[in-house]
């Protein structure tokens, strides 16, 4: 799992902005450009950058943290939608992407293309109630070995590696051929959300009765952004459930 993408603040045009705004000195002190553009985004809505823009204000909250940690209380949700977080996650199964594009709305997604890319090694993530069977083991390493062998054995049948083969005619076996992989196989998603579907999905996806790849994945992904965006994340408490962590909001849904 890597996050390999995250917003920025354009400086220049910020700081237009707040000329703009005749605030040309206005600073923050939130940790991150995430952070920081999800307050900027909360105080243009109500004129709050310092007393004085909006006679029906009366308190400003002048520390970045105290200021998203009403936004979250509050759950004024749509200003939290405006960064960005970019992950991939590799080697990762079916069964866990087919769970993860469930989540659609603020979400971008890219996955790996079994139409174009050949199986041959087929990679797997053994559940622990496998991984504790040693007989489930074996079944499950026989049943991989023989579906790796008739990926080869179709490659072979229908020539693909063969000189002059057009790309059109590998695409459509190969198409084909991926109707007999199994869904446990091991693929490259790249997923991208902004912070308030991130944050649900968090919440949901570390949830003891979520699915246990699933789990431990997002499990990594919310030790990453607690870690990373304290202000954004930092009403999130952890409790451990059969040994994986399980995230809880204090304010879920914002």
């Amino acid at each position: 799992m890597f996050l390999v993408g995250e917003t920025r603040i354009v400086e220049d045009g910020l700081q237009a902005y707040l000329d703009h705004l005749g605030i040309p000195d206005w600073t923050s002190d939130a940790p991150t450009d995430a952070e920081k553009l999800v307050e900027v985004m909360g105080r243009l809505c109500y004129r709050s950058f310092q007393p004085g823009m909006n006679r029906n204000v009366t308190k400003i909250r002048e520390h970045n943290s105290e200021y998203l940690a009403n936004i979250l209380k509050v759950k004024h949700g749509s200003v939290v939608e405006h960064p960005v977080n970019n992950f991939v996650f590799a080697d990762v199964s079916r069964v866990f992407t087919h769970e993860l594009v469930r989540h659609r709305a603020g979400t971008a997604i890219s996955q790996e293309s079994l139409r174009f890319v050949r199986l041959e090694d087929l990679g797997q993530w053994l559940p622990t109630a496998i991984r504790e069977t040693p007989e489930a083991v074996e079944i499950f390493g026989e049943t991989f070995k023989h579906l790796e062998g008739l990926q080869v054995r179709l490659a072979q049948l229908f020539r693909l590696d063969d000189e002059g083969v057009p790309f059109g005619v590998k695409k459509v076996i190969t198409s084909a051929m991926r109707r007999i992989a199994p869904i446990g196989l091991a693929t490259t998603i790249g997923w991208s959300a902004n912070p308030r579907t991130l944050r649900w999905v968090l919440e949901m996806r570390t949830h003891p009765s979520a699915e246990e790849e699933i789990r431990l994945v997002f499990g990594k992904v919310g030790e990453i952004v607690c870690r990373r965006y304290p202000h954004l994340f930092g009403d999130f408490s952890v409790e451990v459930v059969d040994g994986l962590p399980w995230y809880k909001a204090t304010h879920s849904k914002v």
